[in-house]
């Protein structure tokens, strides 16, 4: 009966750090797939609704692995706008986070998730640290058309959760 017992037991145990290491593995996927993006992009930024300040604007994007492969680092900068928001994406544990250095004086955290056919992943919001007096970065979709080419939709919280979100289409700097 005891032998059934530590039978039981360590299959329970096995199973559990199957799940464990099956999570860990879907974000470094994600994490893997994200780093593909590295380098430098550029594009033009759509907003719905349209945002009379950026609509159209050209856009500069620069995507670099940092810390020995263990995060990366995105800097967005945008044709005559004196903003340059900084996002880190990182793996904590079995989970891809990011953490957005907004130029609204806050620290949104979202977790990601990359979808079936692997070539999107998804950011949802999880909780921001600062002021959200100016609204917040709320949703951030990653998603790679070729090796060349991907697309950022980014999701702005207004004060009032009036969600504007940013579409922008990037091509990889020549």
């Amino acid at each position: 009966m005891k032998s059934h017992r530590l039978l039981l037991s360590v299959v329970l145990m096995s199973l559990s750090l199957s799940t464990v290491a099956f999570a860990q593995s879907d974000a470094q996927k994600s994490f893997d797939q994200l780093k593909t993006l590295a380098g430098s992009w550029e594009g033009h930024i759509t907003t719905f609704p349209p945002q009379a300040e950026i609509e159209g604007k050209h856009m500069q994007v620069s995507l670099r692995v940092t810390s020995m492969g263990n995060a990366m680092v995105h800097e967005m900068t945008g044709e005559g706008r004196p903003d340059d928001p900084i996002t880190m994406l990182y793996l904590d544990g079995d989970r891809l986070l990011l953490t957005h250095y907004c130029d609204a004086g806050n620290r949104p955290r979202m977790t990601g998730k990359m979808s079936p056919d692997g070539k999107t992943v998804e950011f949802d919001f999880l909780d921001v640290a600062g002021s959200t007096e100016y609204g917040h970065m709320h949703h951030a979709v990653f998603t790679a058309i070729d090796a060349n080419h991907h697309t950022e939709e980014w999701t702005y919280m207004q004060p009032g959760d009036k969600p504007v979100r940013a579409h922008v289409d990037l091509q990889r700097a020549k």
